[in-house]
This record gives C-alpha cells, structure tokens and sequence, in this order.
C-alpha cells in the first residue's frame, strides 16, 4: 500500500481532507515540513491551490524516477489534478482514485494518456517486464508519443502482450521479424520477448523481457560458492540467447534447507519445490544416472523447469556449472504456437462471461462455439480476422479436426462450452483428443446456469439449519444413471435439487421426486436463463410436469427442486441474538460471515 501525505492548506479543505485520511491511512502533515518528509512519502496531496502545491515542492523536485507522486485538490473538491511522477510515481492513477473517492474531475496532462497512447514508462511496472537499457527510454517515449512510425514484435503471450495488441495506436504495426524491420519504415522498434535480438541499424529499440522463464536447478551439496550461483545462472542463459526475467526457479524438496535456496528468497524470487516421485514422472532429453542413484529421480533441472511451468516446453537444456546445473522452460499458454482454451461462456447473458473469458474470446484465431447452447452474442467481441464457427452441425471428430488444423498453423483457440465446462459439459473426449495429440490446453471456468436460477429466483438454495446441500444432476434419459445416483434416492436428503438436461423426460423424474419430497414442495422450471426470451415458471411439485408441457419446453431447462426456493423464513435465525458470531466485526450488520455468504 502507498504511503501517502496529506497537506492541508487551508480550513475549507478540512472535510477532504478527513476523508482522504480514512480512505488511504494517510499522515496529515503540515506545508512546512514536505522538504524534511519528501523521500519518506509515496505520494503528496495537496488541497488547496495550485500554485502553493508547485511554490512548495519546487526546491525538492530531482528525477521522475525518484520523486514521488503529487496530487493536488482544490479546496471544493471539483478538481483533481495530477502534477507530478504521473506515469512512474503513480500520480495519473492516485489522481483518478481521488476524484472518483470525492467525486471530482481528474485532471490528466500527460501526452500519452490524453492521445491515448501505451504509457511506455509504466509498462513493465504493470506487466511484471523488465526493460533492456533504461537510458534510452525517454528517447523512444519521445519518438513513440511524437507518433513517429513503430514496429512492434511480439514472441510471446500474457497479459502485457494482449493490450497491446488490443489497443494498438495507429502508427504502430505488428511484424513478425527483426528482419522486418529496416530505419527507411521505422524509427522506433518495441519489442516484448524473453529472447535476444539482433538490432536493426539506425532505429531505436525498447525491448522489455517479459516474466514467462521458469529455472530449474540442481545443486551440489552445500556449495561453498553459493552467493555467486545466481550470477552464474543468469550469465548462462545469456549466452544461450535468453533475457532472465523468473516467475519461479523450482528444485527438489530436498534441497530446501540449502543456503542458495534462502538467498532466492531474500532476493524475494519465488522457489517451488518438487518431489522425487513428481520429478520422476517427467520425460526430459538428459536423464542422469547418477542424479537418480543420489536423489531418486533421473533429473532434476529439466524435470522442474517442466513440472513448475505446467508441464512447458523446455527452452534451454541442462547447461552445468561447477556446482549447479540448470534449464528453462515455459508454460505453453505464453508462447505464440497453438494453444487451446475451454471457455465457459456462463449461462447465456454476455455480460456474464468472466472477465478471463471475455479477453480469451478477444484474442482467439478461432472460437469453436457450441451454437445450440450459446448464443453467438457471446462471440462478437471476436478480434477482426478471427474465424467464429458454431459446432451445433458438427460431430466431435470434425470438430478436433478444425481445432488441430488451427493449433498446427500456431493458432489461439477457444472453445467456448455453456455454463461452466465441468458439469455435463462433454469436454472429456476433446480433452483426451488433446492428450492423444500433445496438443497444450488450459480451461477456463464459468457461471454454471444452476447459479443463474438462484439468481433470477431470488433464492438463497442453502438454508441454515434446514438445507445445506445443493444436488446438481440429471434424469436418467438415453444415457443411464449410475444405479447409486437413481433420482428418488438423491431424494432423500430432501436438498435443493437443480436438475439439467431433463425437461424432455420430466413424467419420469416427477415419478421419482414424489417418492421423497413432499407434494407441494416448491418447484421452478427456468427457461433460458438470462437470455432475452427466458422465462420461469413457479409450481408445486405434484404440478412439475404439467408446468412443463403446458409450456412446451424442452431444451435450456433448468428444473429447480426444494423448499428453499423463495424461502424468506428459515433466514430468521440469522438475526437471532444467538447468531451474533455470524456478522463480520465492524462492518455492515447485512453482510454475513464467509461461512455463511460464500
């Protein structure tokens, strides 16, 4: 959190004041005293007039690098005005947190904010990059905000990358190659990439190494030269043609207590140890005979550096020094090669995507949608040149095919599933198509439609003290239920019952309801959740089937079974003074403990 200053200049900026303290535990601290507290604050606000904030910091202002960020507030509260270390020091965003806190304008005057330009300054502190040859820096912001012409080279993907791409400005342009880029197109080159590149003559480069590099390492028992291992590693990736930026250096739990390992941590990287057993499970290209007679397990470096970036393609092989070895590799879903991510689309509503989903459906080559149960709104957010093509006419073995053509060509693809992928979501077969293949996919998770139903049902489904379980589960249709899993023995516990896929069977699964509910437990039958045409329909249970023909449904239909369906009443013992634990201290009486509200 920001250490932050607040300087009061004068009384009528009192209130503010007060509520800045309260918001950000800032220290109230008086003009005179800014020059003997200016490196110990993160961030100054001023209230009052401008041009006593510029009068007061101006002896002490040095280098945008160092000095911190200046907010200044006039004493109405209608302005918030970014005056210093805007980028760097943070005072573009402390000023837009201010004005959004109080109620005011921010106030903005950094070109590329205003021109709607990448903040060059601020990228790797958001991203997690680091930057090759600070120095230059303010040459390339330079010529990148005067718009001057600009390659951008990409190698890799993550967060960082997908901005760029998303907001690119128009005088900048995705190559695919250093050997595109020559000084008669370009004056600037930005390039994102933990691999080393030949400059191109006459055209300044930003290249910013990106934190995708997983470090595997062995150790030789309590090595004497210790401190210089770090040194030595990095220097050995270098000369493989790599840029070190770690997320994780991962090794043998073995080698836990090893003084190496503590100045990892005191140079606050990340260790992630394995198993002999987990290390063993991993093909690498250099086993050891000899690893495996001393730690049980045919490799170490390799072996890590796969396992700790989720099983990622092995950059550099074990390079050996002295008393170490060591290997680099990256988790797949960083690399520009194909790559496949099972989408859960959520019940229907776009807006109800996760924000993960949204931006995988931005940047995907191809999104495979399952057109019967997703409505194809979910996939115009697509990026130009993306090919959207629905499944709902296609059997499983044409739709691996299209999936592997584009995963050949080094393609992003989403397959975009209803709900949430894991519940009947028919992603096994494409899964073990996937393995059979060697082809690398992650999944993504979504609002599954049994949550939508709570949702537009109003309903609490877990009562205390009357219903504590939720059953999410089928009729038994073509696909037979295993014997254990029969309706009217999940029954019997008398939970909230949501069941999918069952509206075109609903005679037989009333039939097994009414063998353990009671008649008149309530009952919904949901529609369509959260499309534009859903509808719900409320009944008892001995109506379920009715409600149901009479309304024709069939497919999308959520069955909803139990009594706490629009139950108001088993809520009262919450606010029974018994109950008192359950409310969080000092906070809003309405709000219950995580026990109780997850």
């Amino acid at each position: 959190m920001q250490k932050i200053a607040i300087i009061q200049i004068s009384e009528a900026g009192s209130e503010i004041a007060r509520q800045l303290q309260k918001a950000y535990n800032a220290v109230i601290i008086k003009r005179g005293d800014v020059g003997e507290q200016w490196k110990h604050f993160d961030a100054f606000v001023f209230i009052g007039a401008m041009g006593i904030c510029v009068r007061t910091i101006a002896p002490y202002v040095n280098d945008k690098h160092e000095d911190p960020a200046v907010v200044c507030v006039d004493s109405m509260g209608l302005n918030a005005i970014s005056v210093l270390s805007g980028h760097i020091g943070g005072a573009n965003d402390l000023a837009r947190e201010v004005a959004a806190l109080i109620g005011a304008r921010e106030v903005i005057t950094t070109q590329s904010d205003n021109a709607g330009l990448w903040a060059l300054d601020t990228l790797a502190v958001r991203f997690g990059w680091a930057v090759i040859d600070v120095q230059q820096l303010n040459e390339c912001i330079f010529a990148f905000t005067a718009c001057q012409p600009t390659a951008l080279l990409l190698s890799v993907r993550d967060e960082g990358t997908d901005y760029l791409e998303h907001t690119l400005p128009a005088h900048v342009t995705v190559v695919n190659s250093v050997d595109e880029v020559s000084a008669d197109r370009y004056r600037l080159l930005i390039v994102v990439s933990p691999f080393a590149i030949d400059e191109p003559a006459d055209v300044r480069v930003l290249h910013y190494i990106p934190r995708v590099m997983t470090i595997g390492f062995g150790l030789a028992h309590h090595p004497a030269d210790y401190t210089e291992i770090y040194d030595q590693i990095n220097k050995a990736i270098v000369a493989e043609g790599m840029l070190p930026n770690v997320r994780e250096y991962c090794t043998i739990d073995v080698k836990a207590d090893e003084p190496f390992v503590d100045e990892l941590q005191q140079r606050d990287e990340t260790v992630r140890f394995f198993t002999a057993d987990e290390l063993s499970t991993v093909e690498v290209p250099n086993p050891s005979a000899t690893v495996q007679k001393h730690v049980g397990t045919p490799s170490v470096c390799e072996a890590a550096a796969i396992l700790g970036a989720n099983n990622g393609k092995l950059m550099i092989h074990k390079i050996k020094g002295k008393t170490w070895t060591a290997a680099v590799a990256i988790d797949r879903r960083y690399l520009r090669e194909g790559f496949i991510e099972i989408v859960g689309a959520g019940p229907g509503d776009p807006d109800l995507v996760s924000v993960r989903g949204r931006k995988m459906l931005e940047r995907a080559d191809l999104i495979l949608y399952a057109g019967s149960l997703v409505p194809k709104a979910l996939t115009e957010c697509h990026k130009p040149g993306a090919v959207v093509r629905s499944s709902a006419d296609m059997n499983l073995e044409e739709q691996c095919a299209l999936m592997k053509e584009h995963y050949d060509k080094g393609h992003f693809i989403v397959r975009l599933h209803t709900g949430d992928p894991c519940i009947f979501g028919a992603i096994q077969e494409q899964m073990a198509f996937f393995d059979q293949n060697h082809m690398s996919y992650h999944i993504t998770p979504g609002i599954s439609s049994f949550l939508a139903a709570a949702a537009e049902l109003q309903s609490q489904f877990t009562i205390p003290e009357r219903c504590q379980t939720i059953i999410l589960t089928r009729g038994e249709g073509r696909t037979p239920m295993p014997e254990k899993e029969q309706l009217h023995l999940l029954a019997r516990s008398q939970s909230t019952m949501c069941i999918f896929l069952s509206a075109s069977i609903v005679d037989d699964v009333q039939k097994e309801l009414l063998m353990e509910y009671p008649e008149d437990t309530p009952v919904a039958a949901c529609y369509h959740l959260t499309w534009p045409d859903q509808k719900i329909y409320r009944g008892v249970l001995k109506d379920l089937a009715k409600i149901v023909h009479d309304n024709k449904l069939t497919l999308t239909t959520m069955l909803v079974v139990g009594e706490a369906i629009d139950n108001r009443q088993g809520l009262s013992a919450l606010y029974d003074k018994h109950f008192t634990h359950l409310f969080r201290q000092g906070t809003d009486k309405n709000l219950l403990d995580d026990e109780q509200a997850s």
